[in-house]
């Protein structure tokens, strides 16, 4: 049977971990300008997302602005920004499985069906997770790789922003919550493994054993 506790944990998380992406997707702070040289007064930051670049000024100003081409973007941004938004658009599909599926909840009178429904809600935030954390990492990988390369010039090189770190949690309660979520919604009457009953062998023993002394 369902576990209910497990379910309404999982969920919760999963659904943490679906604003924490959403998050991601949205804040321009994939990559920040590293301080590099013995000058650590700048007048400004740069802060490089998905959508958007913006600039710090040490007045405490701020001024944004959309990237004005997409086919002008790096290949690893374009993969980002489609991979973040699926893993958005199957986290909302998930959420709404998964409150028809969890036992607590009575939109769904079938109980067998309430369980596959949680199941696959499961398997989303799952592959939602993973979404979220092939970009995250790929931007980490090509930011680290970008630093240590000493045909880089200082100015372009940048250091890893808040964005990633909040990747890397929200991409672990997605992938914890949605185990979870799959983990506790085991469908109804189906044993988890095979059983086998004592009390059937003890008559056809009894009645070969007849046999035998009638035989005798």
């Amino acid at each position: 049977m369902a576990t209910t506790g497990m379910q309404l944990l999982g969920l919760v998380l999963s659904i943490i971990g679906w604003v924490g992406g959403f998050l991601v997707c949205t804040l321009p702070m994939w990559r920040v300008t590293a301080f590099i040289g013995n000058n650590i007064v700048t007048a400004q930051i740069t802060w490089e997302g998905l959508w958007m670049n913006c600039i710090w000024q040490s007045t405490g100003e701020i001024q944004c602005k959309v990237y004005d081409s997409l086919l002008a973007l790096p290949s690893d941004m374009k993969a980002a920004r489609g991979l973040t938004v699926l893993a958005l658009l199957i986290c909302t599909l998930a959420l709404t499985l998964g409150v028809l599926g969890i036992k607590c909840t009575e939109c769904v009178g079938l109980p067998s069906l309430k369980a596959r429904l949680a199941r696959v809600s499961g398997v989303l935030f799952v592959i939602a997770g993973f979404l979220i954390l092939i970009p995250v990492c790929w931007t980490a990988h090509s930011i680290i790789r970008d630093f240590y390369d000493p045909y880089v010039a200082a100015p372009h090189k940048r250091e890893l922003g808040p964005a990633l770190y909040l990747g890397w949690g929200g991409s672990a309660l997605l992938l914890i919550g949605g185990s979870l979520l799959y983990t506790g919604s085991s469908p109804p009457g189906i044993p988890s493994s095979p059983t086998f009953s004592s009390d059937e062998s003890g008559p056809r023993r009894a009645g070969g054993a007849a046999q035998v002394k009638g035989y005798v």
